[in-house]
């Protein structure tokens, strides 16, 4: 009869007894898996309700300014994508780029670099500049898209907003406004292969048009003669160019006069309309541009933009000083260029610069106008850019401070509302007397000490507001931990119970161990810990996920504690059998695995690791065999050469360089490769080194097998370069082409079921089977990776044939002593020791060198489309991410079918080996949970929740792999370890 277990298929000859012992074995593995599934699903969640909720809150009131606001108007001029130094530095004749802004430096106003903070994009570099706040995390739930929770600026305060330029910027701000005149121009103009600077022309002669024919439409005038209107042109002009044409291009560079001269043509219309001198004017950028023409990380090139500002209400300029204009500030884009001088050919050395966070913005808008600061901003108003008089100063900066300690009450409020034990923020507990004791120094007239009063109250308000948005942090942390804990330790306790001679060697000592007596106490008390929890959440008003994690914890721990009498058993065992060779042996293996596996964390974002992984096990692996077997074997200096073979991939560029001749010479390198391992297969049969692969009684279902697949590798070696030569002359794919492309992957991938089924052979076969298809869709050096992956797995399983050649005499426990002491194995497996728990961490080794050795973990988008071409052309989005995710399974499937073949080689039982790989992999799931990052690049805010939930997946995609590939390893047969070791004597 057959017995299905959670990972294969075994016939077997079993008694009733054993029958009903492997029937209960696979419920109770399947409730553990579904059990892992739904954890792994839950607290993969976890981290948008701990990195990434959004920090706005409504409700708050507006703090009106008390002084009198020095602007009627405002304009705000947005260079979208120019960095700072191209902005003021000369060009190669020595001229400058912008000799009007220039011209306001020196003469009427103020100048700064303005920090953005990642990630440096339009949206969130605007929302900053208008609203004063940085990049909502939340936003990741809608695709960095847009923001996902309504929030205040500048121009909802104003009376009215006049607004041209881009249709992804304008719209956010002014589509939902009833106070706002605003257009936009078509996306179709944003064309990368012009020169965008027409993009800038158009706003300007758009709003150019509107005052004009406000000279004629007295609704229109009076619309514009009103007070605390705003007026925004954003020009997008340079971050088109710098992205088509980098930013040391002529065209970006020449883009900066265009904007300088918009300035300047802005300025005289509005001071030849208005004729008041009450314009307030501010010119800057969202974000710079990387010399690669991107831009998005905290890179200064990207973070550092140009800030001038003039106009009514602003400081003339200053000489400079030696002292620190900046004041102590520390600037939200961190990078070590904050400290340096301004340079040299700036020419700016001699006027005082003083730089500002970009949030800062916001308020400063705000105050020039006399509007309250957006209710959600957490910009600090620059005091060196306004001119006013010591009063209205403190009065500008309480403004600020009481508008940041409005939102930090509205948060504080909320969370008392709903928590069953609140902490308030102990700093502003008494914030009351601190305001009182301002307004008493401010009616004194002691206004620099109101000032240092006033300015601490802002930074305790930005320290509250960041306390209650980490308010839950501490113990949702927690929660997961001791889940992901409790969900390790249930893995152990089953491996231990159901894998190892551990229970077999306590039953003798202790005999009630396992009656299984009833555990109602031990439920019954998590019943009653969770329903408390319930109580107090459901009081709290948290959210339905609060209730998910703590309920999984809680599950978890109970699970544990009803094994308490297992637990004890395990504990007076070693007490009483423990040595310290043991403790030694335990110690090193755990920290050597735990270095392991915290080198394949590092490996996500350096690939190099992978690289002196492989040189040092290949050096160490091949001495380590030397002492047992002589070099005449050819399996050390084989593993040696294989591990160094596989070690150069990781070095090459994750963007795969099209190579057609490289890709058409692999399929030879793979043919010589399944070669070689024939001619082992034949010659070897009698070799006492080789004699656990081979089975000289196995036979192939088709006696040609080998030269076919052999034939099918080179035809699509062949298929390779007719194919795209083909497609690149004539610009498409021949219909005979591609149908025999699909057919010889097709048929490929099913002819090692009829290979022979001893270990070596079958192998071999599944190697050459499922290297057509690999190669039709390579377009590069990732095709020689597949040869070099295959070999480095045989150098896997000869250390493992080598170690069992040095062991043969095998004292582990047997699957009928395992039977005699209440232990379920598979028929000739025998119990897990402590040195199998290599076999799991060298799989995870090579299942993420399988992903590595070609690409970066980031995305789908990270592997090019032009690998399917020579399947299909014609665009279809679902085929052709089918056709690149098979294209990434592959190497896994190769990985996982060496895995099971040295289970079966070793006679260790692979479901064991699951649960352990599953372990390993949740010791780096919690490190990634804790590498999560809610600032920075949208690309490394991405790639930290794909690197967190890729690990997390594991639990389903291993699973998934194994059921795939044990249609092909089911069958494998080894040689007897007794029956070898018999003929050997």
């Amino acid at each position: 009869m057959e017995e299905h277990g959670i990972l294969g298929v075994r016939p077997r000859k079993q008694s009733a007894a054993r029958i009903r012992g492997r029937k209960w074995l696979k419920r109770r593995e399947i409730w553990l898996v579904a059990l892992g599934i739904a954890l792994h699903a839950v607290y993969m969640l976890s981290i948008f309700d701990i990195y990434f909720k959004s920090p706005i809150v409504h409700g708050m009131d507006p703090v009106s300014p008390r002084y009198t606001p020095p602007a009627k108007r405002l304009v705000l001029l947005v260079a979208d994508g120019l960095r700072a130094d191209k902005f003021f530095e000369p060009d190669s004749d020595g001229n400058y780029r912008a000799p009007f802004l220039r011209s306001v430096i020196r003469g009427q106003g103020r100048w700064g670099v303005s920090h953005a903070r990642p990630p440096t994009e339009s949206r969130p570099g605007h929302v900053a500049i208008i609203a004063g706040f940085y990049e909502d995390p939340s936003a990741v739930t809608k695709g960095w898209k847009a923001n996902p929770v309504e929030f205040d600026s500048v121009f909802n305060k104003s009376r009215h907003i006049f607004s041209y330029g881009s249709p992804d910027i304008v719209p956010i701000f002014c589509k939902a406004l009833p106070h706002s005149t605003w257009k936009s121009y078509p996306h179709e103009f944003e064309d990368f292969a012009t020169d965008a600077s027409f993009l800038d022309e158009w706003s300007f002669d758009q709003f150019k048009s509107i005052v004009n024919r406000s000279k004629e439409d007295p609704k229109l005038k009076q619309l514009f003669h009103q007070d605390q209107n705003v007026i925004f042109l954003h020009l997008l002009g340079c971050d088109s160019n710098g992205h088509a044409h980098r930013p040391f291009s002529p065209i970006y560079l020449n883009n900066v006069k265009v904007v300088d001269r918009i300035a300047e043509g802005v300025y005289n219309l509005l001071e030849n309309y208005f004729n008041d001198n009450q314009t307030a004017y501010i010119f800057t950028a969202d974000h710079g541009m990387s010399d690669k023409g991107s831009h998005g990380d905290g890179h200064w090139s990207n973070t550092d933009t140009p800030l001038v500002v003039w106009g009514a209400g602003v400081k003339n300029p200053k000489p400079a000083s030696n002292n620190n204009q900046n004041h102590g500030e520390r600037f939200v884009d961190e990078h070590d260029m904050h400290d340096t001088p301004t340079p040299d050919d700036w020419g700016l050395s001699d006027i005082e610069r003083v730089d500002v966070n970009q949030a800062d913005i916001a308020p400063l808008m705000s105050t020039l106008l006399g509007l309250p600061c957006p209710v959600n901003s957490v910009g600090s108003l620059p005091l060196d850019y306004i001119d006013f008089n010591k009063g209205n100063e403190v009065e500008a900066v309480l403004a600020n401070a009481k508008q940041i300690l409005n939102q930090f009450l509205r948060k504080s409020q909320m969370k008392q509302a709903s928590s069953f034990r609140f902490k308030p923020y102990e700093p502003l507990a008494h914030y009351t007397s601190i305001l009182d004791d301002i307004e008493s120094l401010i009616s004194k007239g002691d206004y620099e000490n109101a000032m240092k009063l006033s300015q601490n109250l802002r930074r305790l308000g930005l320290d509250g507001l960041h306390y209650f948005q980490t308010y839950d942090w501490f113990m949702l942390m927690t929660v997961i931990v001791l889940g992901y804990f409790g969900w390790m330790l249930c893995l152990i306790l089953h491996v231990l119970q159901s894998y190892t001679s551990l229970p077999g060697k306590i039953l003798k000592k202790e005999e009630a161990v396992f009656t299984r007596e009833h555990s109602s106490k031990v439920y019954l008390c998590g019943s009653f810990i969770m329903a408390l929890i319930f109580i107090v959440l459901y009081l709290e008003y948290s959210p339905p996920l609060y209730h998910a994690y703590f309920a999984m914890t809680v599950f978890l721990w109970t699970n544990i504690f009803s094994e308490h009498r297992f637990l004890r058993a395990i504990w007076k065992y070693f007490l009483q059998t423990i040595e310290s060779r043991h403790i030694i042996e335990l110690s090193a293996t755990c920290i050597a695995s735990i270095i392991i596996l915290e080198l394949l964390v590092r490996s996500f974002t350096e690939r190099i690791i992978y690289t002196w992984c492989f040189l040092i096990v290949g050096v160490v692996s091949s001495l380590f065999l030397y002492k047992s077997i002589p070099w005449k074997s050819g399996i050390p200096i084989f593993l040696w050469l294989a591990c160094w073979f596989l070690s150069v991939f990781t070095l090459m560029p994750a963007e795969i360089p099209d190579n057609t001749v490289l890709v058409s010479i692999s399929g030879l390198i793979i043919v010589a490769i399944g070669g070689f391992s024939r001619y082992l297969d034949k010659h070897t049969k009698d070799n006492k080194y080789w004699q656990y692969l081979v089975n000289r009684y196995s036979k192939p279902k088709l006696p040609f097998l080998f030269h076919l697949q052999a034939l099918l590798v080179g035809l699509s070696s062949v298929l390779v370069y007719l194919s795209t030569s083909h497609r690149t002359e004539k610009r498409e794919l021949l219909a005979l082409h591609q149908v025999m492309n699909w057919s010889i992957a097709g048929l490929s991938m099913v002819l090692p079921l009829f290979s022979a089924t001893d270990l070596l052979s079958r192998l071999t076969s599944i190697f050459l089977g499922f290297a057509p298809p690999f190669l039709l869709l390579s377009i590069g050096y990732e095709a020689v990776f597949y040869g070099a992956l295959g070999l480095a797995l045989f150098g896997w399983i000869s250390f493992e044939n080598a170690l069992l050649y040095v062991n043969k005499p095998n004292k582990s426990l047997t699957s009928f002593e395992a039977e005699n002491g209440n232990i379920i194995l598979e028929e000739g497996d025998r119990c897990l020791q402590l040195s199998d728990m290599r076999i799991p961490v060298v799989f995870l080794v090579f299942f993420n060198i399988a992903f590595f050795g070609t690409g970066n973990f980031a995305s789908i988008a990270s592997f090019e489309i032009s690998s399917v071409y020579r399947f299909i052309t014609i665009f279809s989005p679902f085929l052709m991410a089918a056709l690149l995710i098979f294209k990434l399974f592959i190497p896994f499937m190769l990985v996982i079918c060496a895995f099971s073949a040295i289970t079966k080689l070793v006679k260790v039982p692979r479901s064991g080996c699951y649960f352990l790989v599953i372990l390993c992999s949740d010791v780096m799931t919690i490190h990634f949970f804790f590498l999560v990052k809610n600032t920075g690049s949208w690309m490394e805010i991405g790639n930290s929740i794909s690197h967190f939930g890729i690990v997390s997946a594991q639990v389903v995609f291993v699973l998934l792999l194994f059921a795939l590939t044990n249609v092909y390893t089911k069958d494998i047969q080894t040689r007897s370890t007794d029956r070898v070791s018999q003929k050997t004597m």
